[in-house]
């Protein structure tokens, strides 16, 4: 079962870090992820980690979101930099024992995922 937490309401320019943790380990999970999901809009892939600690983002996020995993503490890291209006939206971590890296941006390909939790951007 997946938690995320650490959302909140900040302003442009502005940091947060979101956490994932996984009451029954991260170590399993062949990749992990973070989605979100704006008013009126589809869920959009954000960023995903294998196992092995590589990271795979959506070009609107690069360069000021870094994603990582920390094993012994079984959680997920999403930390978010230089944040804008745009980026407002629910945030849901996900994770998969099984995915191959073609599907990594693809949401249907997540079986595990958290409750969501709410980012809001003010100008």
């Amino acid at each position: 079962q997946l938690q995320a937490s650490g959302g909140g309401l900040v302003q442009a320019g502005d940091s947060l870090r979101l956490s994932c943790s996984a009451s029954g380990g991260t170590s399993s999970f062949r990749a992990m992820a973070w989605f979100r999901q704006a008013p009126g809009k589809e869920r959009e892939f954000v960023t995903a980690i294998t196992r092995s600690g590589s990271g795979y983002y959506a070009d609107s996020v690069k360069g000021r979101f870094t994603i990582s995993r920390d094993n012994a503490k079984n959680t997920m890291y999403l930390q978010m930099n230089s944040l804008i209006p745009e980026d407002t939206a629910v945030y849901y971590c996900a994770a998969s024992t099984s995915i191959i890296l073609s599907q990594l941006r693809e949401a249907v390909s997540y079986a595990n995922w958290g409750q969501g939790t709410q980012v809001t951007v003010s100008s």
